[in-house]
């Protein structure tokens, strides 16, 4: 017997219930969704092994028995809308987004769009959005078929975040990869297979996967898609950044993988370092120009346009892109403080008796770079506070250090240290000699930690903070040290008693961070306290809209870093301040501001873009004890020490990177895209979607309907999540969800509200269980499941109409780089005046009929009356419906080809419907005289 052939978009009959047929894996199989289900409930199986034959289908049309309200109307329509996830507009990942896209955010996505192979490296400004452009190509591949599978990696701190990100934003449920997780995933899995074959999403931290055993079966079973965050980490020259070059060299190897570079500092200065980065795009960017000559530099950079993007806030908001409003105003100022008597004399202390260690250190090179470094190290922690300090002299008792464990922590390099950085140094001793002066200066120590009412230093903050609390500013305050956190919470704690104030440190982990963050959401007057354990890693601008400084950070990254956490897209408060501690008089802070900060920040004035500090710690050692002892006495200074000329040295490598950075932002600026081939697509995907409005219109209705409501409280609206139907409740709670939780629907809440989209978990659950519940109203999870049909009077028509609600499906046919074909769906409608047969008003036209509130009632007999006439005029409908399908069906066509040519290049889309449409709703309206 001639098995029947079915096509994607077709409905079938099979183990007693209805599908739709989706895309199938292979010849003799279908991939069947439940009609009335989501594509969670996708299966595919065999017909040949089926007990029942699989028989076409024919969706059935709305029934006498089905009739509803006007608000059931409007709640079928909406919600069969924001229910559809495989929207048939030229941007299949719009429907599944959970943030709204700024325009300048989808250049990303354009750009790739025209490669046959997607290879990017993303550059922007911290704060402009990377992950969002990142994880809107992410959604776009996976819904368009270009890969199944994908891969995160990133620095482990960061690892947490991007599985938030990809599950809030763009409803993507990926796996953390990391040292302590791993072994859970792997367990059960066949030997064979690799846990990156077992879960098709992964965020992978770049410390568990660069050993060399991890290297190789990554690289085995790594997925046709890998997206790289903090990039620019991986191309050095040192140890750790060589395993993961080498890892993402091996990766890129495969000229058919795609591969997104994301980083903020895509140039250090380091030019074989950027060459390298450039390299992983393509091997010839890794060369520079073939020629010296200008065409050749141009045709360079025509092609590496083409793969590169890098914006800096002035290009968003004086760009051309309207977005003037997206980002705060920035207010950057510095808060001196004067050090006096004790804790002056502290210092000098400190500083007389690591110059007498250096001094002692001879002409003993390693002993000597090692007394650098434990100054350095001490000094650090001296001017941070009396506790860091009092921790840091203590645990120098603890024996000799290596300095290679002090160099980073000192210059606060980044390579996946934050977790635990933020402890004091345990520098160096070698001898009893200095027993005596360290158990002084430690019981120093300890007698000014307990007076810090007298601390210039916390003085200085406390002042500061007065008026910015005062105009119910939040702050995030940032320290070096673990010691200094909590002892300034407890200073807080005191000064503001009625303040939530919370600390974060490295003494937590990941979960607990984000949970001690999250705690203070509900308290309208907060103050966060953390180290640079939180300057990556969570994003903070939806709770705090300051941050101050209180310990200068020696690497410049790590200040626009901290910044970075407040200053971004997606903050609501109209001002951010940033505000900058520093010892007047200090010695150590002089140095810092003289040798890395005022010098990275003349940089970046100068360029446009911030530069990281030169990879010269010979220089920088000598440089910053050169600048410490010059301010206590040059001729001393000369006198005691020979820097080798190591201070000039890095004095140069700040020009070169000025000059560096002036070239590369000449060389390298992204115009591969304008903001008039980019806006009208990013107007056109919002309307086809549903904004804000809708989202919101929706959830207050369903929400009614199912008997709970939304509660306003004064400008803020509340969900009670644990009054909904236990089967909706579940749901929600398998995702955190629970309780009554402050909400808003547009997509820049006020701190402490949470967001909810049209993916939003309450949005989705109430749109798939109302629409699941019309079609199938025996299992519908609520008592009163929504009718298909509705009659009455309204003010919108003049004549007697006839509303269709139509799911259309669509077969997208992709050519060019790949052949695909993908079904897609949407939600319109069609009216039709009196007895007609040509409709009267088309798609979301036609459904606004909805909207107008009815303007009396009608007796039953009537309504079925009408209702039943209507049913009979539906096969007189049919051409219209098709005419109606094929127009749409062409225009989705045109809009393909237009982003197409948009993108200059890629593949064309031809979109075809699936016929018959389904008829879910059928609704008539009576004009108000009749």
């Amino acid at each position: 017997m001639e098995t029947t052939r079915f096509s994607p978009g077709d409905l079938i009959e099979a183990r007693g219930r209805e599908w739709v047929v989706l895309p199938s894996p292979a010849e003799g199989l279908l991939n069947i969704r439940p009609l009335s289900g989501s594509e969670a409930d996708a299966q595919v199986i065999a017909p040949a092994l089926e007990r029942m034959p699989v028989r076409p289908a024919r969706f059935e049309t709305p029934k006498l028995d089905q009739l509803d309200t006007q608000d059931a109307a409007r709640l079928l329509s909406d919600g069969l809308r924001l229910s559809l996830r495989r929207g048939a507009g030229p941007f299949r990942s719009a429907a599944h987004l959970g943030v709204e896209p700024r325009a300048y955010q989808l250049v990303p996505l354009m750009m790739g769009l025209k490669l046959t192979t997607v290879r990017l490296l993303i550059a922007d400004d911290v704060g402009i959005g990377k992950t969002i452009e990142a994880g809107i190509i992410i959604r776009e591949m996976l819904d368009r078929g270009i890969v199944d599978r994908f891969s995160v990696l990133c620095p482990p701190h960061l690892v947490d975040q991007w599985v938030t990100e990809l599950a809030e934003k763009f409803d993507v449920e990926a796996v953390a990869v990391t040292s302590s997780k791993a072994r859970s995933l792997e367990r059960g899995l066949p030997a064979a297979q690799s846990l990156f074959e077992a879960y098709p999403y992964t965020v992978v931290s770049l410390d568990y996967i660069k050993a060399d055993s991890r290297r190789a079966e990554f690289t085995r079973a790594c997925p046709a898609l890998v997206i790289v965050d903090e990039a620019h980490a991986c191309v050095g020259g040192e140890k750790g950044k060589h395993q993961r070059y080498e890892l993402l060299q091996r990766l890129a190897e495969d000229e058919r993988r795609h591969l997104l570079l994301l980083t903020a500092t895509p140039h250090s200065g380091d030019e074989a370092a950027f060459d390298r980065l450039l390299g992983l795009i393509h091997p010839d960017f890794a060369a520079g120009p073939t020629g010296a000559d200008e065409n050749s530099r141009t045709r360079y950079a025509r092609r590496l346009a083409q793969h590169f993007v890098q914006r800096r806030r002035a290009d968003i908001t004086e760009g051309g892109w309207d977005e003037r409003r997206t980002f705060p105003k920035h207010n950057v100022d510095d808060e001196g403080f004067t050090l006096v008597g004790d804790f002056l004399q502290f210092q000098e202390d400190v500083l007389d008796y690591c110059m007498a260690v250096t001094d002692r250190a001879g002409v003993d090179q390693r002993r000597r770079r090692l007394a650098f470094w434990g100054t350095l190290a001490l000094m650090r922690c001296v001017g941070s506070s009396a506790a860091a300090a009092a921790s840091a002299l203590r645990n120098r008792l603890g024996g000799l250090a290596e300095e290679e464990s002090i160099e980073p922590i000192v210059l606060d390099e980044d390579d996946g240290l934050l977790d635990e950085g933020d402890i004091e140094p345990a520098t160096a001793i070698e001898d009893s000699e200095e027993r005596a002066a360290l158990d002084t200066l430690i019981k120093t120590a300890g007698k000014l930690d307990a007076r810090r009412d007298e601390d210039p230093k916390i003085k200085a903050l406390l002042k500061r903070l007065k008026p910015l609390l005062k105009d119910n500013v939040k702050p995030v305050i940032f320290c070096r040290f673990i010691a200094t956190a909590e002892a300034l919470g407890e200073v807080l704690k005191g000064a503001w008693p009625k303040h939530e104030i919370a600390v974060v440190t490295g003494r937590l982990t990941p979960e607990e961070r984000r949970a001690r963050v999250d705690a203070t959401e509900p308290f309208d007057n907060r103050i966060l306290v953390a180290t640079d354990c939180l300057s990556e890693g969570i994003n903070l601008q939806s709770l705090f809209d300051a941050v101050i400084h209180y310990d200068l950070s020696w690497n410049p990254t790590r200040h626009q870093q901290r910044e970075g956490r407040v200053n971004r897209f997606g903050q609501q408060s109209d001002n951010v301040w940033s505000v900058t501690m520093f010892g007047e008089n200090s010695a150590i802070d002089g140095a810092v501001l003289g040798v890395i900060l005022r010098k990275a920040e003349a940089i970046r004035k100068a360029t446009g873009v911030s530069v990281p500090m030169p990879e010269d710690s010979e220089g920088i050692t000598a440089a910053l004890m050169q600048a410490m002892l010059l301010r206590r006495g040059g001729s001393r200074a000369q006198r005691v020490f020979d820097f080798g000329g190591a201070p000039e040295r890095l004095e140069a490598k700040w020009r070169d990177a000025e000059e560096n950075a002036k070239a590369s932002r000449a060389r390298y600026a992204q115009g591969a895209m304008r903001p008039e081939e980019v806006l009208p697509e990013w107007r056109a995907m919002r309307a086809l979607n549903g904004g804000p409005s809708e989202v919101g219109r929706f959830t207050d209705r369903a929400l009614k309907r199912i008997g709970t409501g939304l509660e306003t409280k004064g400008s803020l609206l509340l969900a009670h999540l644990d009054h909904l139907p236990e089967p909706m409740k579940d749901r929600l709670e398998a995702r955190g969800l629970h309780g009554t939780r402050r909400i808003a629907f547009e997509d820049n809440p006020l701190p402490g509200v949470m967001h909810v989209g049209r993916v939003h978990p309450l949005v989705a659950t109430l749109a798939e269980t109302l629409t699941e519940g019309a079609l199938d109203p025996q299992g519908s999870a609520i008592a009163n499941p929504l009718g298909r049909a509705g009659v009455w009077r309204t003010r919108s028509v003049s004549q007697m109409s006839t509303l269709l609600l139509l799911r259309l499906r669509f077969k997208l046919v992709t050519s060019g780089r790949s052949a695909s074909l993908m079904l897609a769906e949407e939600a319109t409608g069609l009216a039709f005046g009196g007895t007609k047969t040509e409709a009267i008003r088309e798609g979301l036209d036609a459904l606004t009929l909805l909207e107008t509130e009815a303007a009396g009632n009608i007796v039953e007999r009537v309504r079925q009356t009408r209702l039943e006439q209507a049913i009979a005029r539906l096969p007189g409908y049919e051409n219209a419906i098709r005419t109606f399908a094929e127009a749409r069906g062409q225009a989705l066509s045109t809009d393909h080809l237009r982003l197409t040519d948009a993108a200059r290049g890629g593949a064309t889309v031809v979109v075809t419907p699936v016929l018959p449409a389904d008829v879910i709703g059928l609704y008539v309206l009576l004009p108000e005289d009749e």
